[in-house]
């Protein structure tokens, strides 16, 4: 005789099967806010116009000869990036985003002179220009090669469009978020 096995309700349990626990993502940054000034936020409005207004009026140049326009492009933008940073944009120091705020002036101690500001600002962006340059171009260039750019036969044209794309996109990045490595991973 075998003896048969029962298994009786009360002693199995049938509970619903539970979620894992649900990985959210919370952002510790927040996003880029311009700084709050009357020129910040007429200059806001006027960059793009400029840029785009500089590129429709190089364009025929561009499509007969676009290395030689490029790189004749590319110190003006350059410049426009880096009012445009210095005007709108707050700086990054030490990992904080800094709005700027005349500090109180203590009692006994001098106005700071107003180029001192400009310089504080102005410095930081040519650093945001040449990592710019030194690290995204690179990476640009990597990335439009595997988009299906020519490695080839179309090197200066590749290099430079990765130039001018790195510029637009990553010189404010630089100039805002610096390399703090937390805020790019969120910028990632």
């Amino acid at each position: 005789m075998s003896a048969a096995t029962t298994i009786s309700p009360s002693t199995t349990t049938s509970s619903p099967p539970q979620d894992p626990p649900s990985r959210t993502w919370i952002p510790t940054s927040t996003p880029i806010t311009l700084l709050p000034t009357s020129t910040a936020r007429l200059y806001h409005h006027i960059h793009p116009i400029l840029l785009l207004s500089l590129f429709y009026l190089s364009f025929p140049s561009l499509t007969a000869h676009p290395v030689s326009t490029l790189s004749k492009l590319l110190l003006p933008i350059t410049g426009l990036q880096i009012l445009y940073c210095v005007l709108c944009l707050p700086i990054a120091k030490a990992g904080v985003l800094r709005v700027n705020r005349k500090p109180k002036p203590k009692p006994g101690v001098k106005k700071p002179r107003e180029l001192g500001i400009v310089w504080e600002k102005v410095v930081p962006a040519i650093l945001a220009t040449l990592l710019t340059f030194l690290l995204a171009t690179p990476l640009m260039t990597i990335i439009i090669i595997l988009f299906g750019a020519p490695l080839t036969t179309h090197l200066a044209h590749n290099l430079l469009c990765a130039t001018h794309m790195a510029l637009l996109m990553f010189q404010p990045l630089f100039y805002v978020y610096g390399v703090d490595a937390v805020m790019w991973k969120e910028v990632c």
